[in-house]
């Protein structure tokens, strides 16, 4: 048996570095290092993939989140609601650019952020809502948009774990996650669904204006060289990274079937077992992991642990070469720079109890099914004593 890695980059690489190698090699003759033709195929190909007018590549997926929101013109002071169960990011670039954070719990099954949790902490100084689509699967975005509208509130789609996911509304259409908010936000780092060789990332908008805002600050605030027409930021995709990306998204959706027929063997060989609740798929049709299914990336597989150790558990894995990641140990409002007396526990039920739960497994396009025989049956026999 190949030795298990938690995200298999070498063995991705080795399937495409006949397409790979030239792409980068062009770059590197052509000196195009910044914005260069790399970057603008890369840009036109997603655009044509989301379905998305405007695809603005930057540096890094916190860059996203950070430009989204200055292109929205949120100014210090105004709220922006959150999932408290996620990675800092997200809340990071609220704080720094001096927006109020306000966190709110998530569900228990998709492990997404609760509508009525963002409803009962809306406020007239409440300017916009930051979905994060955890795990690879999308938030509840048409009770969202709904919710927005009433308000008249941005939607920010954090898109860093979900990139090829589908979200189904209600009347059975379905448009890719990160396309239905006023902007989404991704990212291209190297263990993402689609990811680069170093960092990088985008932002998405069907909105002419903004999209031409966000494309000034993302260049330091210029159009025209040495002409500063909005505060900026210096965040751009460099050239290498989207010849890497743009040789990478053709196999995206084949990279994201790889990872459901993971889960799938995943689920069968946990089912029936106490102690282990597998993941599930909420959007409109899905219960469990369906046939085609294409509303579940599975960015990270993760399993929740009820009635045994899952430290223990996590431990034992280690010892037995299966690697294996808590995310998120610490929720956001409990974390040292975010902690506010506004919050009170009695209002993040689910969170403080995923954090005790959650365990990922490891998941990526070139795990095979002798590795997940292994995992599964170990974490078992650990489970049955």
């Amino acid at each position: 048996m190949r030795k298990i890695q938690m995200v298999d980059l070498k063995g991705q690489y080795a399937d495409i570095k006949d397409v790979v190698n030239p792409s980068i090699q062009e770059v590197i003759e052509n000196t195009a290092f910044i914005n260069g033709p790399k970057v603008h195929e890369f840009q036109k190909n997603l655009e044509n993939y989301l379905g998305i007018k405007h695809v603005i590549p930057c540096a890094n997926g916190t860059d996203a989140l950070q430009i989204a929101m200055m292109g929205l013109g949120l100014k210090p002071g105004d709220e922006v609601i959150t999932a408290d169960f996620t990675f800092a990011a997200t809340v990071e670039v609220i704080a720094l650019l001096q927006l109020t954070p306000v966190l709110v719990d998530v569900n228990e099954g998709d492990f997404n952020i609760n509508i009525d949790a963002i409803k009962k902490a809306i406020t007239p100084k409440t300017k916009a809502i930051v979905p994060i689509h955890l795990f690879g699967q999308c938030a509840n975005m048409e009770a969202i948009m709904e919710v927005a509208n009433e308000y008249n509130l941005f939607v920010i789609e954090d898109n860093a774990q979900a990139i090829g996911a589908n979200y189904t509304y209600k009347d059975g259409s379905k448009a890719k996650a990160g396309t239905i908010g006023n902007v989404g936000a991704t990212s291209f780092f190297p263990s993402k669904n689609l990811g680069c060789y170093g960092d990088g990332g985008a932002i998405f908008t069907n909105d002419d204006d903004l999209a031409h805002t966000i494309r000034g600050i993302v260049n330091h605030g210029m159009y025209r060289r040495y002409h500063h027409d909005v505060v900026g930021v210096n965040s751009r995709l460099d050239s290498i990274q989207a010849a890497v990306l743009d040789a990478k998204l053709p196999k995206l959706d084949s990279y994201n079937r790889a990872r459901q027929h993971a889960a799938k063997k995943y689920n069968a060989s946990f089912k029936g077992i106490q102690s282990i609740i597998t993941p599930v798929t909420v959007n409109k049709g899905c219960v469990g992991i369906c046939d085609n299914c294409d509303c579940h990336v599975f960015h990270q597989y993760t399993l929740r642990i009820e009635g045994a150790d899952r430290d223990a558990l996590a431990a034992h894995l280690n010892e037995s070469g299966i690697p294996c990641g808590v995310y998120y140990p610490i929720p956001l409002h409990k974390q040292k720079a975010y902690a506010d007396d506004r919050y009170n526990e009695a209002d993040f039920p689910i969170t403080n109890q995923l954090v005790k739960e959650v365990i990922s497994l490891p998941m990526h396009t070139e795990l095979d099914d002798e590795q997940i025989e292994f995992i599964t049956s170990t974490i078992i026999k650990f489970i049955n004593g």
